[in-house]
Parts: C-alpha cells; sequence; structure tokens
C-alpha cells in the first residue's frame, strides 16, 4: 500500500473539512479551496482526520491514491499557514518594483515588463533583486512563479535572469580565445 496514500491527514483547529460525494472541500482562516477526488477513490473523515483509500492495487489506482491524499494535505496545508515562492534577480540593472498589486521588471528588455497578480496570489517585493509569490493554492502560487521565471530565464554563461532562490545554476564555458 502507498506510503503517502495510508497516512492520515490531520485536520488542525479553525479549519472546516466538507464531504460531498467526490468533492472535498476545506475552509480555513486563510480561504477556501475545493479538488474533485479521482473516481475509485474514496475519502472519509473521522476523529479530526481524513483518510483515503483505495478498492485494490492497480498501477493507476495507487498512483491516484497518493496524489488525492496529497492534494487534500496541500490543501488544509494552504488554507492555514500558504505557500510562498520566493525569487531572485541576477544582473546588472535587473530589478522589481511594486506598482500597486502588481510588479514591473526591468530586465533588459527596451521596455519594462509589467507583471498583473491573479486572483488569490499576492506579489511581495522584499528588496529590488527579490520577490515573493503568496496564496493558498500551491499549484497556482507554482504556475505564477515559473511564469514569472519564463520572463528571464537564467542564462548558462553569466548567471543573469530570474531564479528560484537557492537555486544552483549550471554554467557553462564560454568560448575559448587564441
Amino acid at each position: 500500500m502507498s506510503r503517502i496514500g495510508r497516512t492520515p491527514v490531520a485536520i488542525p483547529a479553525g479549519v472546516d473539512v466538507s464531504i460531498k460525494g467526490r468533492e472535498v472541500t476545506v475552509k480555513g482562516p486563510r480561504g477556501s479551496l475545493s479538488v474533485e477526488v479521482a473516481a475509485p477513490i474514496e475519502v472519509s473523515q473521522a476523529d479530526g482526520t481524513i483518510k483515503v483509500t483505495r478498492p485494490n492495487d492497480e498501477g493507476e489506482i495507487r498512483a491516484l491514491h497518493g496524489l488525492s491524499r496529497s492534494l487534500i494535505a496541500n490543501m488544509v496545508t494552504g488554507v492555514t499557514a500558504g505557500f510562498s515562492k520566493t525569487l531572485e534577480i541576477v544582473g546588472v540593472g535587473y530589478r522589481v518594483q511594486a506598482k500597486g498589486k502588481d510588479l514591473e521588471f526591468s530586465l533588459g528588455f527596451s521596455h519594462p515588463v509589467p507583471v498583473a497578480a491573479p486572483e488569490g496570489i499576492t506579489l511581495r517585493v522584499e528588496t529590488p533583486t527579490r520577490f515573493v509569490v503568496e496564496g493558498i493554492d500551491k499549484q497556482q502560487v507554482g504556475e505564477v512563479a515559473a511564469n514569472i521565471r519564463k520572463l528571464r530565464k537564467p542564462d548558462p554563461y553569466k548567471g543573469k535572469g530570474v531564479r528560484y532562490q537557492g537555486e544552483q545554476i549550471r554554467r557553462k564555458v564560454g568560448k575559448a580565445g587564441k
């Protein structure tokens, strides 16, 4: 049996979980999230925990078992603590500044690049070269961070660009001169 799937999800105080058929809804102090669990997987709630079970040991069903449990655990974490990704900007003249709820990047292009914050996401500038993407939905936070990183991916020769905090960039050796 899946080690991830069989671990029950603890429900902290202040979090309300409702299960209606395949729809699991989690409400907490930061907001509300819901997910529809895949067909053969069953979800039950008892004694302050959520238990995810599967009917048999087929390969695809085993994969859905762990996935469903992880999605529910991420929802519980999201409505209580939330998720965040910190990104850094490396390069001479590369910077970010806040424009209300949105961000404006200077990334070496002839124009500034505006980025609007989607619904449920908060963009916060810590320094001109570091900013944070925050929200309650783990997938949405990761997707927004990845889309911002895509504006100017880290260059393997000089290391310039937008990168995740702590990300190691594999450097390449440049052309050998005579």
